[in-house]
C-alpha cells in the first residue's frame, strides 16, 4: 500500500481551505479539485500555497513534509502573494489577473528568477530540500560571485552551497535511476519466473497429449532436444535449467545426444554456456544495483528528515 500524505489544499483565492490525505500528486488533484468544486474535465496546476513554486512531478511531492499547503488552478488563473490586508483578494483586481495564453505559459514553465530563489534561501537554507530540480539547477547557472553577494555570503561558502545544490540534485538523479534499475530487476525476476511456469506447464501437457516426453538416455525433454536442434539462436529459447544441463553434459555427450557435428555441437555448447553466465551476471549485476539503491534511498531519507527537523525548528 502507498504511502499516505496529510496535506491541505486551497483555491488560488484562499477563500477555500481544506485538508485531505492522499498517496500521489495525481491523487491530490483528483480530490483536491473534487474538494474545491473544481470539474474533474478541467486540467489542473498544483504550487505551493507559500510561494507558488510549481510541483510537477511524484519525486518532489513526496519529499515535501506532512500538512504542506497546495493551491490547486485551473483555466487563466495564477497564484499571487498572500495580502495581510485583504486576506490575499486585493491582488484579483491587477491587470495582470487577465492574462493570455502565451503569459500563462510562461507563469506556468517553472522559470524562477534565481534573485527570487536566492532570496527564499536567505530566509531559510533549509529551503533547499523544497526546491525542484529545475530551480537547483538555476542557482548553479549563478555566477558564484553574483550568489553570494546576493545572499550576504563570502564568496567561499557560496560556492560550497552550489557545491551543495549539485549533491541534492545528484543524489537524487541517483535515486532516479536506483528505482528504475531495482524495477527492471524486479521485472526480470518476475519474468524468468512465468517463463519457466510456463514451461513447466508446457512441458506437462505435451508429455500428455503431444508426446513430448524425457529422453530416458539423454535427461532432456524431447522438445528441448528439439530446440537445440534448431538453427536460430537456439540457447536464447531454453530455461536456465536446461541451459546447465547442456553445460554439465559437455560437447562429447552432447554430440551423440543430437547426432550433429563435431564443430556444431562445440559451437552450441559454448553458445549455451555464455547464455547461461551472461543471464548470471545480470541477475548479479541488478541485485547489486538494488542494495546500492535501497542504501543511497535510505541515506537521502535520512538526510531529507534532518533538514525538515532543522527547518521546523527554526
Amino acid at each position: 500500500m502507498a504511502e499516505v500524505k496529510p496535506c491541505k489544499v486551497c483555491n488560488f483565492s484562499r477563500q477555500k481551505s481544506y485538508g485531505l490525505v492522499v498517496s500521489s500528486l495525481d491523487q491530490l488533484k483528483v480530490k483536491g479539485g473534487e474538494t474545491l468544486g473544481i470539474a474533474p474535465e478541467k486540467p489542473v496546476s498544483v504550487v505551493l500555497e507559500d510561494d507558488g513554486t510549481i510541483v510537477e512531478d511524484d519525486a518532489y511531492f513526496l519529499c515535501l513534509p506532512s500538512n504542506t499547503k497546495f493551491m490547486l488552478l485551473h483555466g487563466k488563473e495564477a497564484w499571487g502573494p498572500t495580502n495581510k490586508i485583504d486576506g490575499g483578494t486585493a491582488w484579483l483586481s491587477r491587470e495582470s489577473v487577465a492574462l493570455d495564453g502565451d503569459e500563462v505559459d510562461m507563469m506556468f514553465s517553472g522559470t524562477d528568477t534565481w534573485q527570487s530563489l536566492a532570496a527564499q534561501l536567505k530566509q531559510d537554507l533549509a529551503s533547499i530540500i523544497l526546491l525542484s530540480d529545475s530551480q537547483l539547477q538555476t542557482l548553479m547557472d549563478v555566477p558564484c560571485a553574483n550568489l553570494a553577494s546576493a545572499l550576504g555570503f563570502q564568496q567561499k561558502k557560496a560556492q560550497a552551497l552550489q557545491d551543495t545544490l549539485q549533491t541534492v540534485l545528484d543524489r537524487r538523479e541517483e535515486s532516479r535511476q536506483s528505482k528504475e534499475l531495482l524495477q527492471l530487476y524486479l521485472k526480470t525476476v518476475e519474468s524468468e519466473r512465468e517463463q519457466e511456469a510456463s514451461q513447466e506447464a508446457g512441458g506437462d501437457v505435451m508429455d500428455e497429449t503431444d508426446g513430448m516426453e524425457v529422453d530416458s538416455g539423454s535427461g532432456f525433454m524431447s522438445r528441448t532436444l528439439m530446440v537445440l536442434k534448431g538453427k536460430t539462436s537456439p540457447e536464447t529459447r531454453l530455461s536456465n535449467q536446461e541451459l546447465q544441463m547442456v553445460v554439465n553434459k559437455g560437447a562429447a555427450s552432447m554430440e551423440q545426444v543430437l547426432g550433429l557435428e563435431a564443430d556444431r555441437t562445440a559451437t552450441l555448447v559454448q553458445a549455451c554456456e555464455a547464455e547461461l553466465e551472461g543471464r548470471l551476471q545480470q541477475v548479479q549485476a541488478l541485485k547489486s544495483l538494488s542494495a546500492q539503491s535501497q542504501q543511497a534511498s535510505d541515506a537521502l531519507t535520512t538526510e531529507d528528515t534532518n533538514q525538515s527537523q532543522a527547518k521546523r525548528s527554526k
